[in-house]
């Protein structure tokens, strides 16, 4: 896995950062075992919001929002960049097809809502959202969304000092937790790139609380899974999971964190898609 040095300045946008989106296959397992999943409340949203049970899943990764979808009833088809990924969510039985969504070819298909868990931002915003209606029949949803979690202020702190001290040089990982108010850009371009295609009606923002309590194992567990952490090292990374879980253990062991799921829903019209 490559390794970001210091001195390489990182992109000033996500979906620029093609090694970061497609490292998240190393492990698999791992992801599909210790990512968060997503609050009923905004699952039944989508099924009420959607004219029809035909999903695509573009970046399904290991098939985390599918198999919530499929469970809710949805037929879901998955999109995804990487194969590894793609070939595990196979197991259980979803449908994937590999390539980046921007170029994906549809084969003239259409879909009752084109939904996004946590992968948008990996995705270049217009071609992404020009791709979305051309996917979607007139009626259909877009509905892009992220978790953003936010343990307690003593918490996060106690993380964000393990990083001050284990990478210095990359202030941006010192911020280990994100609120909501943290993806208000990343929410801005999705919902400006929406507008930009002129095939769909108002972006809505919607927001759904939940909260999740973990032990030390699962919150080191999931660490590895994030964008950063392939580009670390593993001696660094080592580093930064007995870091953390010294400050677990200080605080008694465990933590709560308290979730919003955020998300730019709208809806597509019968208008011509606008080139991006």
């Amino acid at each position: 896995m490559p390794t970001s040095r210091p001195e390489e300045p990182l992109p000033s946008e996500p979906h620029q950062a093609r090694q970061w989106a497609e490292s998240f296959g190393s492990d698999p397992e791992r992801y599909d075992r210790a990512r968060p999943r997503y609050p009923d409340a905004l699952l039944e949203r989508l099924v009420a919001a959607a004219p029809g049970p035909d999903v695509l899943d573009v970046g399904c990764g290991t098939g985390i929002v599918a198999r919530q979808l499929r469970a809710a009833g949805c037929r879901v088809l998955g999109v995804e960049i990487d194969p590894r990924m793609a070939d595990w969510a196979r197991r259980d039985g979803l449908e994937v097809e590999v390539a980046a969504f921007e170029s994906w070819d549809p084969a003239g298909r259409t879909f009752d809502a084109v939904v996004s868990g946590q992968t948008w931002h990996w995705i270049d915003p217009a071609a992404g959202a020009a791709q979305a209606a051309r996917a979607l029949r007139p009626g259909g949803l877009l509905a892009v969304f992220w978790n953003a979690g936010v343990p307690s202020p003593e918490m996060a702190e106690a993380f964000a000092e393990v990083y001050r001290r284990t990478v210095p040089e990359l202030p941006m990982l010192q911020k280990v937790t994100a609120s909501p108010q943290g993806y208000t850009a990343l929410l801005d371009k999705a919902t400006d790139a929406i507008r930009r295609t002129e095939a769909f009606g108002a972006p809505e923002r919607w927001e759904f609380d939940w909260r999740r309590s973990y032990t030390r194992d699962e919150w080191l567990d999931q660490l590895p899974t994030s964008g950063f952490a392939g580009q670390l090292g593993p001696e660094v990374m080592r580093k930064i999971l007995a870091g953390v879980g010294e400050a677990i253990d200080a605080a008694g062991g465990g933590l709560t964190v308290d979730y919003t799921t955020v998300a730019i829903a709208a809806t597509r019209t019968d208008a011509p898609v606008r080139p991006a």
